[in-house]
């Protein structure tokens, strides 16, 4: 059986984002664990992409200005994404003239053609600041439902920002799927409202999961977390503080965060003695090449005077995984770094700059039973160390309460797969 996929993926210029890439690499190791032996991927290195996961690749339609130049027209703007996916749809029907001969969404058409099933990955881009993947998504949707091939889609955060256009975007999405995954539970409300404004019954296609990227190469490594503490007291040597954070600050001023962000590692240092390791997850691979989220590490590392600070490379999903499991604390205002610390039993506390990352970091913390979510205001301010240290006070109360509970989210987890390579016809 041969399933095409898209997420968002392929490593360009250098530069990995791996919180995007865990999702679709865990989605394409649990198809092929249910009979799947073939995959596709959509992706915008399609060759960097075959090589890491041993598929088949294809580029995706494109709805950025350099895919709708494919056109050959000057529409532009939303204008130009609601022609281009009519006439995508159009060649899937079998028009030989919506689509210039050479353009991209030829091949991705064929390639839905000779599949035997459709599914969107994880993620975050459901939302009208990234419409550009919500009209990929749907495309895609449509073109499968015109070729009649079943499609699912997994593990998604939906808005919270969406406009009525995308709105009916992702209301298409979910008529031509039969089964549409959410991770969280705000995203769930809301599909279940869009899907009672859509059609009676759609919301039984809606299932909230956790993350795809949940256990994602968590099988052969237990969860490194910390013993029970009462009080403050140092860690071994070989303990750290993981950090991940993200470049996007939302309306706060980056040098006070920058400050501010220095300031609290610097007393995680000094009350706990753990080492504060850095580990970017959207980066350069290559190491000491300072791009992306480096760059405020960086930032943040000169501005610090605790001694033991350290840059873990960034390489791959699973190594940052493992990486996050392995912290006795984290501390991260990007998404993918919560989840996999989570899911090991690691007191993690999120900052959020915006409603966006509020609703992902609340969803990712909240699957393992944490709260630990405070705004980037809280930590210009200084009372977030308030939240840092309660987490770290309390490792014993998270840890129990991961225990209770990791085993029945891991059966939960591996449920939904089964449901999906079921819906697919695995």
């Amino acid at each position: 059986m041969r399933t095409l996929v898209i997420g968002d993926v392929g490593v360009v210029d250098d530069m990995i984002h791996i919180g995007d890439e865990a999702m679709t690499e865990e989605l394409v190791t649990q198809l092929r664990q249910r009979r799947v032996d073939a995959v596709t991927v959509v992706s915008s290195a399609p060759d960097e992409t075959a090589a890491r996961y041993g598929v088949d690749a294809v580029r995706p339609i494109g709805f950025a200005p350099a895919g709708l130049a494919a056109l050959g027209t000057v529409a532009s703007g939303r204008d130009g994404q609601v022609e281009r996916q009519q006439r995508v749809v159009e060649a899937a029907e079998g028009s030989r003239t919506s689509l210039p001969h050479d353009d991209p969404a030829r091949a991705l058409i064929e390639a839905v053609r000779e599949s035997d099933a459709v599914v969107v990955a994880g993620g975050g881009n459901m939302a009208s600041r990234w419409a550009l993947h919500v009209f990929e998504r749907s495309t895609i949707g449509r073109v499968a439902a015109v070729v009649g091939r079943p499609l699912v889609v997994t593990g998604q955060t939906i808005g919270p920002d969406l406009v009525a256009d995308d709105e009916r975007l992702v209301s298409g999405l979910l008529r031509d799927a039969r089964l549409f995954g959410v991770r969280e539970g705000a995203s769930l409300s809301l599909m279940r409202r869009v899907a009672d404004d859509t059609q009676p019954g759609l919301a039984r296609r809606v299932a909230q999961n956790v993350d795809d990227a949940t256990f994602l190469g968590a099988e052969d490594v237990p969860p490194a977390v910390p013993a029970p503490r009462s009080t403050l007291v140092a860690a071994d040597d070989a303990a750290y503080c993981a950090v991940s954070l993200s470049t996007h600050v939302g309306d706060a001023d980056r040098g006070q965060v920058v400050t501010a962000l220095a300031r609290l590692l610097d007393s995680v240092a000094d009350e706990t003695g753990l080492e504060i390791a850095f580990l970017a997850h959207w980066a350069s691979v290559h190491e000491g090449d300072e791009r992306g989220d480096s760059v405020l590490h960086r930032r943040v590392i000169d501005a610090m005077t605790a001694s033991r600070v350290r840059i873990e490379p960034t390489t791959d999903s699973v190594a940052a995984a493992r990486f996050a499991r392995g912290a006795a604390l984290h501390l991260t205002s990007r998404y993918h770094p919560a989840v996999f610390a989570v899911a090991g039993g690691v007191p993690t506390v999120g900052m959020s700059v915006d409603g966006y990352t509020r609703v992902k970091l609340t969803g990712a913390l909240g699957a393992f039973g944490q709260t630990s979510v405070v705004p980037v205001e809280s930590v210009v301010l200084g009372s977030a160390v308030r939240a840092v240290r309660s987490a770290w006070l309390d490792a014993g109360t998270t840890r129990a309460a991961w225990e209770a509970r990791v085993g029945s989210v891991r059966a939960a987890s591996v449920g939904w797969w089964d449901r999906v390579a079921e819906e697919l016809g695995a």
